[in-house]
């Protein structure tokens, strides 16, 4: 009965260890995305550094009909037009809000962030997500999707989303 008893206490704190370290990075995870948060917020010339070197960045328009359509990116490019956009955003004031946030664990050390995108101004929400995972003791982002307003994107959209 004694080996049974130690057994199930010997799960039982395997259980509770693992539960506590996916509370712990979890909860690293989402400290993670309020850094990005701020960074961007703050024209931040090191949010680049948040990025993996081969992030999936996606681009979801949203059109005036209310469809969507994907545009893809690599990440030097994504970050080449970030810099100059940086830019502009300083000059407008530009920021994002936050709400809605939910982290998920997809197994493997990654997290998916869910939430909802307020540009300054607008009363209207986008999805957004991003797909962050520890790289060398880092947390990075390795994919990133944002709805988007902006109809120039289109140009590059490849896939309709139905």
């Amino acid at each position: 009965m004694k080996k049974i008893l130690s057994l199930f206490f010997i799960f039982g704190m395997l259980i509770v260890g693992g539960l506590r370290a996916f509370a712990d990075d979890s909860a690293e995870a989402l400290k993670f995305f309020n850094r990005y948060v701020n960074s961007a917020n703050t024209y931040d010339p090191n949010l680049p550094n948040y990025y993996s070197p081969n992030a999936k960045i996606i681009r979801q328009v949203v059109k005036p009909d209310g469809g969507l359509a994907n545009a893809y990116t690599d990440t030097a490019t994504y970050v080449t037009q970030m810099k100059i956009g940086q830019a502009t955003a300083k000059i407008r004031k530009y920021t994002n809000s936050y709400s809605n946030v939910k982290v998920q664990s997809l197994g493997n050390g990654k997290y998916k962030i869910s939430s909802l995108r307020q540009p300054k101004g607008e009363t209207y929400k986008l999805k957004t997500y991003m797909i962050v995972k520890k790289i060398n003791g880092k947390w990075q982002i390795i994919e990133e999707l944002m709805q988007t307003k902006e109809q120039i994107f289109l140009r590059y959209a490849t896939e309709t989303v139905k």
